[in-house]
């Protein structure tokens, strides 16, 4: 195994032969359905890599019950069981979603007797309407286009126990929150937070999102591997997007595909190359665990932070 400064740094070969509890399995329709466009997801992958992660995840997660009981014992509090909340952060098109889904339901098999939830940033967006007021459509998924106070406020509801906190719907098909739409949670017993912004930028001089996680995943690759996934994907929502005229993608499937790739090819370097070299990448050593993918998103590597 080797070494950083901060983290010990596991190649696949040797994070695959972590002892592990074999009595969770999915079938192969439950993995199709976890996949994003364009990831990869295997069988192979949930047991040398995902199910060595849930094992990990075990120890930390029992660390903080016994923790968080021993703080309210000696503070003569009530010994409620507050949620363990997992950030899951990297750029746009490196399959963190993918991972967050497999999680969630990795984790909810594995603790059958606790509610798994997962939310994703993308409902902290402001909606179209206000990026254009505000001047910065061209900004969106910047660090200034989330409403953070909102994101800030709502992992505190979920610390503290709150019933039914709504957070509004975001949909990819129409490039915007889904006005009047929204979701619940349900007091979780783990809640895991998907999004790019999720490990960066405090809201106030004082209140990092992350200060609410109690464990975060980076998912890394190269650059120009991104940008590669970020097109093929976009490929993907071209061929899906022809017979919706509602779907933001539709204007750009039935012009000239050249055009679009263009199009795309400059939405990359304009914003989501800058965005993740500016403000995601260098939130990458803050995360507990680095999941490093190589081609066609092959994991070869896992990061564990020491302390």
């Amino acid at each position: 195994m080797k070494e950083s400064d901060t983290f010990y740094i596991i190649d696949r070969d040797e994070w695959k032969r972590m002892p592990v509890d074999r009595g969770i399995s999915l079938s192969d329709a439950e993995l199709d359905a976890l996949r994003s466009l364009n990831d990869r997801l295997s069988m192979k992958d949930v047991k040398e890599i995902y199910m060595p992660i849930l094992q990990v995840m075990h120890t930390y997660i029992n660390h903080y019950a016994k923790h968080q009981q021993e703080k309210k014992k000696l503070l003569d509090q009530p010994l409620k069981n507050d949620p363990y909340i997992i950030g899951v952060a990297g750029s746009v098109a490196v399959g963190k979603s993918t991972i967050a889904r497999l999680l969630q339901i990795l984790m909810s098999r594995a603790y059958k007797n606790k509610r798994v939830e997962l939310v994703t940033t993308d409902g902290f967006l402001y909606p179209n309407k206000e990026l254009k007021r505000r001047g910065i459509m061209d900004r969106k998924g910047f660090p200034e286009s989330y409403d953070m106070d909102r994101l800030v406020h709502f992992l505190s509801d979920m610390k503290n126990g709150r019933k039914d906190v709504q957070i509004p719907v975001y949909s990819h098909e129409h490039y915007d929150i889904i006005s009047g739409s929204f979701e619940e949670t349900h007091q979780p017993d783990i809640l895991i937070v998907e999004g790019i912004n999720v490990l960066q930028l405090p809201s106030s001089e004082k209140i990092y999102v992350s200060d609410f996680f109690d464990f975060s995943i980076y998912v890394d690759a190269e650059p120009q591997r991104i940008e590669k996934w970020y097109l093929q994907r976009f490929g993907i929502l071209l061929q899906t997007a022809f017979t919706d005229p509602e779907n933001y993608y539709y204007k750009y499937a039935i012009g000239s595909r050249e055009e679009a790739f263009d199009m795309a090819r400059n939405v990359w370097k304009k914003i989501n190359l800058k965005n993740l070299e500016e403000y995601i990448l260098p939130t990458r050593f803050r995360a507990n665990m680095i999941i490093h993918k190589t081609q066609n998103h092959f994991i070869d590597q896992i990061l564990l932070k020491k302390y």
